[in-house]
């Protein structure tokens, strides 16, 4: 029996759901988080490097290596478990050991990465963070450890998956060069629960990190949409009060529309992403379902705090330079405008100017005319004289007599004879 066909890309499709599974966790544990990315065109990075990269740090440790051009990676290396991930402008390394160091956040914790293997990484740290995942003892046992791990006035601290757990962390950088977080869970909890909590912080932190670089790039430009709002108020200013021609005035605007188009071009991509970056930091944060932990802040009222605000930022500079193009553009609507009204002025002066030329050609033709009629009835009666005079005498008129009688006659049918041609044209 014939059976149906499939989609080339179905299982391909299908699979990518579960390409990258949550990480099994078991307390207590360690986690060390490492991601890199390009300074610049990160987006067109050759990722071949990314992954020739993770093969010398499997070679390193005597691992196997995943298929070739693979975008995520899951495996033991040593004592420890690698999970990689490859983005579209960065990459992920997650470093998973069992069991916890006496001393909480030891910086060998990081010697999981080779030193010269960070030298060489194909891009720069983004961020680093260490995870420490304990069992919950007592809730003044994990306020002094709470007290002596982070910054109070930036810790952040709540009761997580409806009070299955805790999370912490200050989000500041430690003398090392890494962030902290804690988790702390109860005993008997799923390793794929802890796993996701994982996860997920290590999630916030790179995608509040990556979503800040739109924060700086908006800051960088504010003084350059400054100057272009200062110039297109003063130049449409000038249109209104009708002080510059608008021979001056066109390249001027031209000049501010292109730097505005150059500003949305080059900074398109980043804000987008910038966007994207805030919705899943946003969405990974609700997906700790927080409760408020002995009075502290959690991560949400943090991020209202402290991160919110920058983005706010970034999203009213957007709405700034939209607003500056949409400005430059009626601008160009107003000044096409008024560049029409004075062209069809002249226009109609002009039109004015044939219509009075035409009429004094008209008159002329018509005098001319008058002449014409003049001339030739003087041609034809001189001409019927000098036939007609020879007869005076037989018929006994004079000369002049005869001349004066053809006169009018001659007039009348050379006046007609002429109207006939003007009826033709």
């Amino acid at each position: 029996m014939p059976k149906i066909q499939d989609h080339p890309l179905r299982y391909k499709l299908a699979n990518e759901l579960h390409a990258r599974p949550f990480p099994s966790i078991e307390a207590p544990c360690t986690a060390v988080f490492l991601a890199i990315k390009k300074t610049k065109d990160a987006t067109q990075h050759n990722q071949q490097e990314d992954y020739a990269h993770l093969i010398t740090l499997l070679d390193q440790y005597g691992a196997p290596h995943p298929e070739a051009n693979a975008t995520h990676y899951s495996g033991q290396i040593g004592r420890h478990h690698l999970k990689w991930e490859q983005h579209t402008e960065f990459v992920t390394y997650t470093a998973f050991t069992t069991g916890a160091t006496e001393k909480p956040y030891d910086s060998t914790e990081f010697d999981i990465f080779p030193q010269d293997w960070l030298v060489s990484t194909p891009g720069n740290r983004m961020t680093s963070a260490f995870l420490r995942i304990e069992e919950i003892t007592s809730t003044e046992e994990i306020n002094q450890k709470l007290s002596d791990w982070f910054v109070p006035e930036s810790l952040a601290a709540s009761w997580i998956l409806d009070g299955e757990g805790i999370a912490a962390g200050d989000f500041r950088i430690d003398p090392a060069g890494h962030l902290r977080f804690a988790i702390f869970v109860k005993p008997n909890t799923a390793v794929r629960r802890i796993g996701r909590v994982v996860q997920r912080l290590c999630e916030i932190e790179i995608y509040k990190a990556m979503s800040m670089l739109g924060f700086s790039m908006v800051k960088n430009l504010s003084l350059q949409i400054n100057i272009l709002d200062v110039q297109l108020t003063t130049l449409t200013g000038e249109m209104a009060a009708g002080e510059t021609p608008a021979e001056e005035t066109l390249p001027k605007l031209l000049s501010i529309s292109a730097e505005l188009e150059e500003i949305t071009a080059r900074c398109a991509f980043r804000l987008g992403a910038t966007e994207a970056y805030e919705a899943i930091v946003t969405q990974r944060i609700a997906a700790l379902r927080e409760k408020r932990l002995d009075g502290r802040q959690t991560f949400s009222e943090f991020m209202v705090r402290r991160y919110e605000p920058a983005m706010r930022t970034v999203k009213s500079t957007e709405k700034r330079i939209q607003s500056l193009a949409h400005r430059a553009q009626r601008a160009s609507s107003l000044l096409r405008t008024m560049v029409d009204v004075k062209r069809n002025a002249q226009n109609q002066k002009l039109l004015e100017s044939m219509n009075k030329r035409a009429d004094l050609q008209l008159r002329l033709q018509r005098t001319v005319e008058g002449l014409s009629v003049v001339a030739i009835s003087y041609y034809a009666v001189s001409l019927l004289a000098y036939l007609i005079n020879p007869l005076s005498e037989t018929i006994g008129l004079t000369e002049s007599v005869l001349t004066a009688i053809m006169t009018f006659p001659i007039v009348l049918v050379v006046w007609w004879f002429i109207r006939q041609i003007r009826k033709l044209e």
